[in-house]
Protein backbone atom coordinates (compact mmCIF):
# COMPACT_ATOMS: atom_id res chain seq x y z
CA UNK A 1 0.00 0.00 0.00
CA UNK A 2 1.55 3.27 -0.98
CA UNK A 3 1.73 5.87 1.89
CA UNK A 4 2.07 9.49 1.03
CA UNK A 5 4.40 11.64 3.11
CA UNK A 6 4.54 14.89 4.10
CA UNK A 7 7.68 16.55 3.70
CA UNK A 8 9.45 20.05 3.01
CA UNK A 9 12.86 21.73 2.12
CA UNK A 10 14.70 24.88 3.34
CA UNK A 11 18.13 26.27 2.98
CA UNK A 12 21.22 25.12 0.64
CA UNK A 13 24.17 22.78 1.13
CA UNK A 14 24.69 19.51 2.04
CA UNK A 15 21.63 17.38 2.59
CA UNK A 16 20.39 16.87 5.90
CA UNK A 17 17.11 14.73 6.48
CA UNK A 18 15.47 15.64 10.09
CA UNK A 19 13.09 12.53 11.74
CA UNK A 20 11.41 13.43 14.39
CA UNK A 21 9.97 11.31 17.48
CA UNK A 22 6.57 9.63 18.33
CA UNK A 23 3.53 12.12 18.82
CA UNK A 24 5.54 14.64 17.17
CA UNK A 25 5.51 16.09 13.38
CA UNK A 26 7.88 18.34 11.68
CA UNK A 27 7.13 21.22 13.44
CA UNK A 28 9.06 19.20 16.42
CA UNK A 29 12.59 20.84 14.79
CA UNK A 30 11.06 24.48 15.14
CA UNK A 31 13.71 25.78 17.96
CA UNK A 32 16.28 24.70 15.33
CA UNK A 33 15.51 24.29 11.71
CA UNK A 34 16.02 27.65 10.57
CA UNK A 35 19.73 28.18 12.38
CA UNK A 36 20.51 24.96 10.62
CA UNK A 37 19.19 25.67 7.70
CA UNK A 38 21.77 28.79 7.18
CA UNK A 39 24.65 25.72 6.77
CA UNK A 40 22.37 23.03 5.23
CA UNK A 41 19.76 21.89 3.07
CA UNK A 42 17.36 20.65 5.53
CA UNK A 43 14.67 18.22 4.60
CA UNK A 44 11.61 17.94 7.19
CA UNK A 45 8.78 15.45 7.17
CA UNK A 46 6.10 14.21 8.74
CA UNK A 47 6.49 10.59 9.59
CA UNK A 48 3.39 8.17 8.81
CA UNK A 49 0.76 8.62 11.30
CA UNK A 50 0.95 12.04 12.29
CA UNK A 51 0.20 15.66 10.79
CA UNK A 52 -0.02 16.14 7.01
CA UNK A 53 1.00 12.09 5.84
CA UNK A 54 -1.31 9.52 5.93
CA UNK A 55 -1.99 6.95 8.68
CA UNK A 56 -2.71 3.72 7.37
CA UNK A 57 -4.40 1.52 10.45
CA UNK A 58 -1.98 -0.78 11.92
CA UNK A 59 1.14 -1.35 13.72
CA UNK A 60 4.16 0.18 12.24
CA UNK A 61 7.48 -0.66 12.09
CA UNK A 62 11.44 1.01 12.17
CA UNK A 63 11.82 -1.19 8.19
CA UNK A 64 8.34 0.29 7.38
CA UNK A 65 9.34 4.27 8.90
CA UNK A 66 12.74 4.19 7.48
CA UNK A 67 11.36 3.41 3.93
CA UNK A 68 9.31 6.75 4.17
CA UNK A 69 11.95 8.77 4.70
CA UNK A 70 14.29 7.05 1.63
CA UNK A 71 11.20 7.54 -0.11
CA UNK A 72 10.97 11.17 0.48
CA UNK A 73 14.98 11.22 -0.21
CA UNK A 74 13.91 9.77 -3.58
CA UNK A 75 11.13 12.69 -4.26
CA UNK A 76 13.43 15.30 -3.24
CA UNK A 77 16.13 14.04 -6.08
CA UNK A 78 19.15 13.31 -3.30
CA UNK A 79 21.27 10.30 -2.98
CA UNK A 80 23.04 11.01 -0.33
CA UNK A 81 22.65 12.93 3.43
CA UNK A 82 23.32 13.62 6.83
CA UNK A 83 20.12 12.13 8.70
CA UNK A 84 19.59 13.09 12.70
CA UNK A 85 16.44 11.16 14.33
CA UNK A 86 15.57 12.16 17.70
CA UNK A 87 13.55 9.38 20.08
CA UNK A 88 11.72 7.13 18.06
CA UNK A 89 13.04 9.02 14.89
CA UNK A 90 16.46 7.81 15.66
CA UNK A 91 15.49 4.22 15.73
CA UNK A 92 13.92 4.81 12.40
CA UNK A 93 17.53 6.67 11.66
CA UNK A 94 19.32 3.50 12.86
CA UNK A 95 17.20 1.41 10.69
CA UNK A 96 17.98 3.71 7.51
CA UNK A 97 21.39 3.38 8.14
CA UNK A 98 21.75 -0.19 8.59
CA UNK A 99 19.28 -0.98 5.19
CA UNK A 100 20.77 1.61 3.22
CA UNK A 101 24.27 3.11 4.27
CA UNK A 102 25.03 3.90 0.76
CA UNK A 103 22.30 6.94 1.22
CA UNK A 104 23.71 8.24 4.74
CA UNK A 105 26.73 10.30 5.18
CA UNK A 106 26.41 11.12 8.96
CA UNK A 107 24.44 9.93 11.51
CA UNK A 108 23.31 12.14 14.50
CA UNK A 109 20.61 9.79 17.30
CA UNK A 110 19.56 12.11 19.55
CA UNK A 111 17.68 10.36 23.14
CA UNK A 112 17.00 6.86 21.72
CA UNK A 113 17.87 3.80 22.10
CA UNK A 114 19.44 0.39 20.39
CA UNK A 115 15.95 -1.26 21.28
CA UNK A 116 15.88 -4.88 22.51
CA UNK A 117 16.42 -7.12 25.94
CA UNK A 118 19.64 -5.45 26.61
CA UNK A 119 18.73 -1.94 26.40
CA UNK A 120 17.48 0.28 29.24
CA UNK A 121 13.90 0.18 29.57
CA UNK A 122 11.54 3.18 29.67
CA UNK A 123 12.17 5.59 32.99
CA UNK A 124 9.11 4.13 35.53
CA UNK A 125 7.94 7.57 35.49
CA UNK A 126 7.12 7.88 32.06
CA UNK A 127 5.57 4.10 31.91
CA UNK A 128 3.41 5.33 34.80
CA UNK A 129 2.27 8.32 32.83
CA UNK A 130 0.75 6.14 29.87
CA UNK A 131 -0.98 4.27 32.20
CA UNK A 132 -2.35 6.52 34.06
CA UNK A 133 -3.08 8.84 30.62
CA UNK A 134 -6.07 6.83 29.58
CA UNK A 135 -8.21 8.73 32.62
CA UNK A 136 -7.09 11.77 31.88
CA UNK A 137 -9.18 14.28 29.61
CA UNK A 138 -6.90 14.85 25.97
CA UNK A 139 -5.47 18.25 27.06
CA UNK A 140 -4.63 17.59 30.79
CA UNK A 141 -2.71 14.49 29.44
CA UNK A 142 -1.02 15.79 26.61
CA UNK A 143 0.41 18.79 29.12
CA UNK A 144 1.57 16.01 31.00
CA UNK A 145 3.53 14.43 28.24
CA UNK A 146 5.12 17.64 27.29
CA UNK A 147 6.04 18.74 30.71
CA UNK A 148 7.63 14.80 31.21
CA UNK A 149 9.44 15.28 27.94
CA UNK A 150 11.97 18.58 29.72
CA UNK A 151 13.92 19.25 32.14
CA UNK A 152 12.13 20.42 35.70
CA UNK A 153 11.00 23.94 35.46
CA UNK A 154 11.43 24.88 31.50
CA UNK A 155 11.82 28.15 30.75
CA UNK A 156 10.25 30.51 27.55
CA UNK A 157 6.97 29.08 27.34
CA UNK A 158 8.18 26.03 26.06
CA UNK A 159 5.55 23.65 27.18
CA UNK A 160 2.62 26.26 25.78
CA UNK A 161 4.15 26.37 22.55
CA UNK A 162 4.98 22.42 22.12
CA UNK A 163 1.20 21.61 23.73
CA UNK A 164 -0.26 24.48 21.33
CA UNK A 165 1.67 22.71 17.79
CA UNK A 166 0.59 19.35 19.50
CA UNK A 167 -3.31 20.61 19.84
CA UNK A 168 -3.30 21.53 16.25
CA UNK A 169 -1.54 18.27 15.08
CA UNK A 170 -4.62 16.27 16.92
CA UNK A 171 -3.01 12.83 16.29
CA UNK A 172 -5.55 10.20 16.83
CA UNK A 173 -4.74 8.04 19.74
CA UNK A 174 -4.95 5.14 17.33
CA UNK A 175 -2.03 6.81 14.77
CA UNK A 176 -0.30 7.32 17.74
CA UNK A 177 -0.50 3.42 19.02
CA UNK A 178 0.69 2.58 15.68
CA UNK A 179 3.62 4.80 16.06
CA UNK A 180 4.61 3.29 19.56
CA UNK A 181 4.38 -0.12 18.07
CA UNK A 182 7.34 0.79 15.92
CA UNK A 183 9.39 1.80 18.84
CA UNK A 184 8.44 -1.18 21.43
CA UNK A 185 9.78 -3.81 18.71
CA UNK A 186 12.76 -1.79 17.51
CA UNK A 187 15.68 -4.07 18.07
CA UNK A 188 18.92 -2.99 16.39
CA UNK A 189 21.20 -4.35 19.28
CA UNK A 190 23.05 -7.27 17.12
CA UNK A 191 23.19 -5.49 13.99
CA UNK A 192 24.70 -1.86 15.46
CA UNK A 193 28.44 -3.38 14.94
CA UNK A 194 28.04 -3.56 11.57
CA UNK A 195 27.28 0.19 11.01
CA UNK A 196 30.40 1.86 9.40
CA UNK A 197 29.08 5.98 9.56
CA UNK A 198 30.17 8.15 11.21
CA UNK A 199 27.79 8.91 14.33
CA UNK A 200 27.26 10.94 17.22
CA UNK A 201 25.14 9.99 20.13
CA UNK A 202 23.21 12.92 21.95
CA UNK A 203 21.51 12.50 25.06
CA UNK A 204 19.86 14.62 28.02
CA UNK A 205 21.47 13.34 31.53
CA UNK A 206 18.09 14.06 32.96
CA UNK A 207 15.58 12.32 30.54
CA UNK A 208 12.77 9.98 31.68
CA UNK A 209 11.24 9.12 28.97
CA UNK A 210 14.20 7.37 27.11
CA UNK A 211 17.25 5.59 29.55
CA UNK A 212 20.20 8.01 29.56
CA UNK A 213 22.13 4.83 29.74
CA UNK A 214 20.88 4.06 26.35
CA UNK A 215 23.33 6.27 25.11
CA UNK A 216 26.30 4.68 26.66
CA UNK A 217 24.92 1.24 24.75
CA UNK A 218 24.81 3.41 21.21
CA UNK A 219 28.48 4.58 21.89
CA UNK A 220 29.90 1.16 22.75
CA UNK A 221 27.76 -0.72 20.12
CA UNK A 222 28.53 1.19 17.33
CA UNK A 223 32.22 1.70 15.99
CA UNK A 224 34.34 4.44 16.90
CA UNK A 225 31.01 6.43 17.83
CA UNK A 226 31.01 9.55 19.78
CA UNK A 227 28.93 11.02 22.45
CA UNK A 228 27.73 14.45 23.46
CA UNK A 229 25.50 14.81 26.84
CA UNK A 230 23.44 17.62 28.10
CA UNK A 231 23.76 18.13 31.13
CA UNK A 232 20.11 18.46 32.94
CA UNK A 233 18.53 18.39 29.86
CA UNK A 234 15.42 16.25 29.66
CA UNK A 235 14.06 14.04 26.48
CA UNK A 236 13.86 17.84 23.93
CA UNK A 237 16.90 18.64 24.35
CA UNK A 238 16.81 20.97 21.26
CA UNK A 239 13.82 22.88 22.84
CA UNK A 240 15.91 22.96 26.04
CA UNK A 241 19.34 24.34 24.52
CA UNK A 242 18.69 24.92 20.65
CA UNK A 243 21.84 27.40 20.39
CA UNK A 244 24.02 24.60 22.17
CA UNK A 245 22.47 21.89 20.34
CA UNK A 246 22.62 23.53 16.89
CA UNK A 247 26.68 24.61 17.42
CA UNK A 248 27.39 20.71 18.55
CA UNK A 249 25.34 18.87 15.35
CA UNK A 250 27.08 21.53 12.89
CA UNK A 251 30.65 20.55 14.47
CA UNK A 252 29.82 16.95 14.13
CA UNK A 253 28.42 17.17 10.06
CA UNK A 254 31.33 19.62 8.92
Amino acid sequence: MSVQIAWERRGEGFPLVLVQGLGYARWGWEPVADALAERFEIVLLDNRGIGESDAPAGAYNAAEMAGDVLGVLDEAGIDRAHVVGTSLGGMVAQELALTAPERVEKLVLICTTPGGRNAAPMPGQTVRLIARAPTLAREVAMRKFVENALAPDPSNGIVERILAHRLETDQPLSAWLSQAAAGMAFDAWDRLPNLKIPTLVVHGTADVVVDPRNADHLRERIPDAQLELFPGCGHLLFWEEPERFVEVVEGFLS
